[in-house]
């Protein structure tokens, strides 16, 4: 763990909890894509640069989840570094509080402010393509968060953030967080096209061909979905499809499952209403869903 790994000329990913970017800027300067999970992962990152003889320069965050964010502030206070995040990402990563507001609706009890959910603060300016290095470019890969980019560097290494879940986690949890189902699909659809040197996801091995990860990626989002439309096969309750879908995939609930899988129902539950699959209405005062 915290391995320098070379992909090409210029450049590397640390192999950490989610993985790191390096690209070599010349003259001894390095710019990072993330920064590490937490205050540690972004300490470790330093020592690895600092042992090849790299000064940091800029980090680029693909979007604003605390495990990508996580070393921003130790970086910035080590070093100097400017850091930079696209659209609302932007907005997330300087106010890390909003990721734990955001996922629970409302002020987040305890249990939800800790390191994986609630990142240290940083100062973190909007991305712009004029400040990005020469040949490296930003890619869209909206839907998992909402603005969320990946990056093709000059020598077409493309790293893809979160837009996709490795298998052993899907197998695993089966149910990978997302904001947006419509973009998420998208966004894979989107991926199963691409072309490159090799393919480095934060939390699946590099690749070379992306696209069988893509596709699994999908039918797994598709399996959700039916699962979903099961359990309301009569009008049911948010609260009754979450306890029905940890049921079917043997999960164990707490604050941070509650979370998450529950802010991603919510998401399916949208995407399902808009796709004319499911319908919402109100009886007894709660909120039931129905299969259409």
């Amino acid at each position: 763990m915290y391995e320098l790994i070379r992909v090409s000329d210029r450049c590397y990913y640390i192999d950490s909890p989610a993985k790191v970017g390096v690209l070599e800027l010349g003259e001894g300067q390095v710019c990072l894509i993330d920064s590490g999970n937490d205050k540690d992962g972004g300490k470790r990152a330093l020592k690895v640069l600092n042992a090849q003889g790299w000064q940091l320069k800029t980090v680029y965050n693909t979007h604003s989840h605390a495990d990508h964010i996580g070393g921003n502030g130790y970086l910035q206070r080590q070093t100097g570094c400017e850091i930079f995040a696209p659209g609302l990402e932007c907005a997330f990563a300087n106010a890390p509080i909003l990721e734990p507001i955001s996922l629970f609706g409302a002020n987040p009890p305890g249990e939800l402010r800790h390191k994986f959910l609630l990142a240290q603060e940083s100062r973190v300016r909007p991305l712009e393509e004029a400040i990005l290095p020469e040949g490296f470019t930003p890619i869209p890969l909206p839907g998992h968060s909402f603005a969320m980019v990946g990056y093709r560097t000059g020598e077409d290494v493309v790293f893809l953030a979160d837009a996709l879940a490795s298998r052993e986690t899907l197998n695993k949890y089966a149910i990978a967080f997302v904001y947006d189902v419509g973009q998420y699909l998208a966004t894979l659809e989107g991926v199963k096209t691409m072309e490159a040197r090799c393919f480095i996801p934060a939390h699946a091995p590099v690749t070379e061909d992306i696209r069988p990860l893509a596709q699994y990626n999908i039918e797994k989002v598709q399996e959700v979905a039916e699962r979903i439309l099961a359990l309301c096969s009569q009008p049911t309750a948010f609260e009754g499809i979450l306890q029905g879908l940890f049921a079917c995939y043997g999960l164990t609930m707490n604050f941070q499952q509650y979370a998450l899988v529950g802010s991603t129902l919510r998401s399916y539950l949208t995407w399902l209403k808009e796709t004319g699959r499911l319908a919402a209405g109100f009886e007894n005062n709660l909120l039931l869903w129905e299969r259409c």
